[in-house]
C-alpha cells in the first residue's frame, strides 16, 4: 500500500480491463434491467445480475482493501452507452461491491461531479467547479468515479498513498508524527459542526487516514483554536509531500473510465481545467460513495462516517 507514483506510473498493475465475457454479463444485465424499467440509482442489486462475474468483483474488494488501494477498470465504450446506460452499469457494479450511500445533505445516491458551483463560495463543494481540487479523502469507505466526458484541457485525476506520505514524514521530520496521531477538528460539510479526529490512526495492524485541509482549517475556525505551531507544520508538511511528482500518481480518466479508491488508503485530488462552451461536451463524472462489506475496523477515536445518513 506505500506505492510513490514515480516507481508505478508506468505499471499496468493498476489498471483493470473488462474482459469480453464480463462485458456479456454486463450487458445482459442492462437488458435485464431496462427491460424492468430500471434506471440509476433507483434499483437494487438483484436488478442487475451480474453474479457471474462474482470472483473479479470480489478481487477488485480485496485490492481495494488490501492491495494498493485503488485501481482504474477499462473497457467500456462510452460511445456504445447512452449516459443513462453507463450510469446504471456503474452503479449496478457499486451495489455488487458494497453498499451506496448518500453524497450530501438531499440524499444523492449517484453525484454529479461537473463545474456549476461558485468559486467564491467559501463553503462550495469544490468538485462542483472547475478549480483544483486539493488533496482530500471523502467521508465513505471507497470512493468511485465515472468519467462521462473529459475536459477541453486539464482536470488530471491524482492519488496519493497514505503510508506513503507516512512513511516520508517518519524519514523527514518523525516528531511530527506524534502530531498527527492527537485530534485536529474537521469542519463538517453543510452546517456547523466539527468532530476531532486524527490524521493518521493504526488499529489491528491497519495505517488509516483522514484528510480534508480546508475543512480542517474550517473545523478550527468553528472551534476557535487556532491550529498550533506543531499542528500547522504537520499539515504544511502533508501538502508538500502530496505535491512531489514521484509521490502522487497522475492520470486522465477517459470516458468510460471507472476509478475506485479506498478512503482510509489513498488520498484524491484533481487538477484546475478548461470546459467547453457547449453544455453537452463539459467534464462530467459520476460519484459513488461505497460502504464496503470488507471494510477495516477503526479505533474509537478515528470516527468513520458512511455518507450523511450513516
Amino acid at each position: 500500500m506505500a506505492w510513490k507514483g514515480s516507481e508505478i506510473c508506468d505499471s499496468r498493475s493498476w489498471i483493470w480491463e473488462f474482459t469480453d465475457e464480463e462485458l456479456r454479463v454486463i450487458n445482459d444485465a442492462l437488458s435485464h434491467l431496462k427491460k424492468k424499467g430500471g434506471i440509476a440509482p433507483n434499483f437494487n442489486k438483484e436488478d442487475f445480475p451480474i453474479h457471474n462475474i462474482k470472483s473479479r468483483i470480489e478481487s477488485i474488494n480485496e485490492e481495494l482493501e488490501n492491495g494498493k488501494g485503488f485501481l482504474l477498470i477499462r473497457g467500456l465504450d462510452a460511445g456504445k452507452y447512452s449516459e443513462e446506460d453507463l450510469a446504471s452499469i456503474y452503479y449496478g457494479l457499486g451495489l455488487h461491491m458494497g453498499r451506496p450511500v448518500t453524497q450530501n445533505p438531499k440524499g444523492d445516491m449517484l453525484g454529479v461531479v461537473k463545474n456549476v458551483g461558485n468559486v467564491n463560495d467559501k463553503r462550495a463543494r469544490v468538485y462542483e467547479t472547475n478549480s483544483y481540487l486539493p488533496y482530500h479523502t471523502d467521508l465513505s469507505d471507497v470512493v468511485g468515479l465515472l468519467s462521462i466526458n473529459k475536459a477541453k484541457l486539464g482536470g488530471v485525476s491524482s492519488l496519493v498513498s497514505a503510508a506513503a506520505i507516512y512513511n516520508t514524514i517518519l524519514e523527514e521530520a518523525p516528531d511530527l508524527l506524534e502530531v498527527l496521531y492527537t485530534p485536529f477538528y474537521f469542519a463538517h460539510i453543510g452546517d456547523d459542526n466539527y468532530t476531532p479526529c486524527p490524521i493518521f490512526s493504526y488499529h489491528e495492524g491497519k495505517l488509516s487516514c483522514r484528510y480534508l485541509r480546508k475543512y480542517i482549517d474550517l473545523g478550527h475556525e468553528l472551534k476557535g483554536e487556532p491550529l498550533s505551531a506543531d499542528q500547522k507544520a504537520a499539515l504544511d508538511l502533508v501538502d508538500d509531500i502530496i505535491h512531489r511528482n514521484e509521490i502522487k500518481l497522475d492520470m486522465m480518466l477517459e470516458p468510460g473510465d471507472i476509478q475506485f479508491a479506498n478512503n482510509y488508503m489513498v488520498l484524491h485530488s484533481r487538477s484546475a481545467f478548461e470546459d467547453y462552451a457547449d453544455e453537452q461536451l463539459k467534464r462530467k463524472l459520476l460519484r459513488l460513495w461505497l460502504k464496503m462489506p470488507n471494510a477495516r475496523k477503526l479505533a474509537p477515536d478515528f470516527p468513520g462516517r458512511n455518507g450523511f445518513s450513516d
